[in-house]
């Protein structure tokens, strides 16, 4: 565990010396307050509140954004410090490669954690301090966002280890990534919407759609806080949530599988490597 903590610590070192917690803190907070201040207009018409509509602003952003940033932060964890060949320096410590690659994920999981609570946290403190009304089931429901996009990170994280450890060159893993980006963030849900259109209800059940959305995280994110109360109402996904068998529970393991199932993956990958 020490060991694991001293990886961690590192790596937050690294990301604050390279300006990467200040960078990504601070794009996450001037777009959250840029959406607070623009997207709560329309709250006197849909008869919401305020920070229901924030939430929902933020977590459309977040399913953009955060894979992104998380991607670009681990894609070369390994790769690129087998390039450099401080790999070789490090495995020369009484460390094993599973420590490794586990206190690098905490240290990144701890920056994005970092960047995503303040950032977010930023536009929920400069909403209340305009005065305007916020209930307990709103804060709660914004601490859980908060909470499943930290988790929708570190899914991203875990996914860009893995392909670190997969590849052989740092360009290659950052390709990789950005592939990995545009396929579950952009292409997966365009795909499914098209395969939706022509089906038409015909042939693709409940179950089976179910089953697609559990294969694509920023799908699982999007249902997990899209899909119920007034965010439901206002993204458009109630609908699709109040069909689909998949409680917050299952939304929340799933996420949880996506985090744990690549990063086990690297683990495996990156013990059988040779240096």
């Amino acid at each position: 565990m020490k060991n694991i903590l001293i990886l961690a610590r590192k790596e937050v070192q690294e990301a604050l010396r390279n300006r990467w917690v200040l960078a990504t803190t601070l794009l996450l907070a001037a777009l959250a307050l840029t959406l607070t201040f623009l997207g709560s207009a329309p709250t006197g018409i849909v008869a919401v509140g305020a920070l229901d509509v924030v939430i929902v602003s933020l977590s459309s952003l977040t399913i953009f954004l955060v894979p992104l940033i998380a991607l670009l932060i681990s894609h070369d964890a390994i790769v690129g410090e087998m390039e450099r060949g401080t790999m070789l320096l490090l495995l020369s410590y009484p460390v094993g490669r599973w420590q490794v690659i586990i206190g690098k994920f905490v240290g990144h999981v701890a920056i994005l954690s970092f960047a995503t609570l303040l950032g977010y946290g930023a536009a929920a403190a400069a909403l209340a301090a305009t005065g305007a009304a916020i209930d307990a089931a709103s804060w709660w429901a914004f601490l859980s966002m908060i909470g499943a996009s930290v988790m929708l990170g570190a899914g991203f994280i875990a996914i860009g280890y893995l392909v670190s450890a997969l590849v052989r060159e740092r360009g290659t893993a950052g390709g990789i990534a950005i592939g990995a980006w545009l396929l579950f963030v952009l292409i997966y849900d365009m795909g499914l919407l098209g395969v939706l259109v022509v089906d038409q209800g015909r042939n693709l059940s409940g179950g089976l759609l179910d089953t697609l959305l559990l294969l694509n995280p920023t799908d699982v994110y999007r249902l997990l806080n899209l899909g119920s109360g007034s965010a439901g109402l206002l993204s458009g996904m109630g609908g699709i949530a109040q069909s689909s068998a998949l409680t917050p529970a299952i939304l929340v393991a799933a996420l949880a599988g996506w985090t744990i199932i690549p990063l086990a993956m690297a683990t495996v990958v990156f013990s059988r490597r040779e240096l």
